[in-house]
């Protein structure tokens, strides 16, 4: 009896053992499996084009200024710190074995910061072929130096005022691009048009703003695209990165447990917006979405026109457009 027991013990631990065996290979399957992504495998060169990346110093937007320089493009990335900005430059310039990286000075949290960086840009430089507009903010409560919630004056207006001011250069230049890498959270928030400075929960706020940057993709492509411009939206991913510096220790610790199982790198992540850079594929997708290198389906929300034409009216507004854009234009014109 004792025997016949210890029997049945021993097959009910081998049992136990083979199903979390099993469990645990299954598990890594399908982490893998939502991992994996896409490459851009488009080889297309960009010599002789102009390509300015909004914040690309770090993450994905320092992958995609190392791929593109590699293709002969003149790439110009961005930054507020100069020692910071300094030492991408020179980290991009070694990996892509190219000189013709330049950085500019820029604060996407001041406005007066974005128009001044235009107007230098419009008199230096006589091209702009791509415009990705990669600089923002992660899920943060706090405000820009002119009183906007932080993730919406980055992550929206500052894009919104830049890109405006610098349509002028692309439709010049046309063909031309502009992408905005966004966030697929974009659809877990509605916008309140009276209260688009929302900044109470955090991560409601950033969805509002990556719901903002869908919004302003497909108006922008409503407005320009008898010009020869193009604009898309990108989800890169969920991306490892160094926007968790922001957040406590404890926090830090947690995402990167996360992040190791779920996360992808920021040389994948960058994948999407490389191909949304040279693919001609884009073309018929004008005003689209974009993840995992191929165009992806909106929520109902996200796609409507009133809204995001309401939206580019209100933002007119908010950043005081017109007479930034008239001074713009005159230089465009010289």
């Amino acid at each position: 009896m004792l025997m016949e027991l210890a029997i049945c013990t021993d097959s009910v631990i081998t049992m136990y053992a083979l199903v979390t065996v099993l469990s645990a290979l299954l598990l890594v399957m399908i982490l893998r499996r939502l991992k994996r992504k896409r490459v851009c495998l488009d080889p297309k060169r960009l010599d002789g084009k102009t390509v300015l990346i909004t914040g690309g110093t770090s993450g994905i937007g320092k992958e995609t200024a190392i791929a593109l320089a590699k293709r002969g493009a003149r790439v110009i990335i961005t930054n507020e710190d100069e020692e910071k900005g300094d030492t991408a430059l020179r980290q991009i310039k070694r990996e892509s074995v190219s000189m013709n990286v330049k950085i500019m000075k820029l604060n996407m949290a001041n406005l007066q910061s974005i128009r001044e960086f235009c107007k230098d840009f419009v008199q230096k430089e006589k091209r702009l072929d791509i415009l990705i507009n990669n600089a923002g903010v992660p899920a943060v409560l706090d405000w820009t130096d002119n009183g906007f919630s932080m993730c919406f004056g980055v992550n929206h207006l500052g894009t919104f005022l830049l890109t405006s001011l610098l349509t002028e250069r692309l439709k010049s230049c046309s063909p031309s691009r502009v992408i905005t890498v966004t966030s697929e959270v974009h659809k877990y928030q509605r916008l309140d048009f009276a209260d688009l400075n929302y900044n109470i929960v955090p991560l409601f706020s950033y969805c509002r703003s990556k719901l903002a940057n869908v919004y302003f993709t497909q108006e922008l492509a409503r407005q320009i695209e008898r010009h020869g411009v193009t604009s898309c939206a990108v989800h890169p991913g969920y991306v490892v990165g160094d926007w968790t510096s922001k957040f406590s220790v404890l926090f830090r610790i947690v995402m990167y447990v996360i992040s190791s199982m779920f996360f992808i790198s920021c040389l994948e992540g960058a994948q999407s917006v490389i191909h949304c850079a040279v693919s001609d594929d884009i073309l018929q997708h004008n005003g689209g979405y974009f993840s995992d290198c191929k165009p992806c389906k909106l929520r109902p929300h996200a796609q409507d026109t009133g809204i995001a034409k309401k939206l580019w009216e209100v933002s007119e507004i908010m950043v005081g457009l017109s007479s930034s854009r008239r001074e713009i234009e005159s230089i465009c014109t010289r």
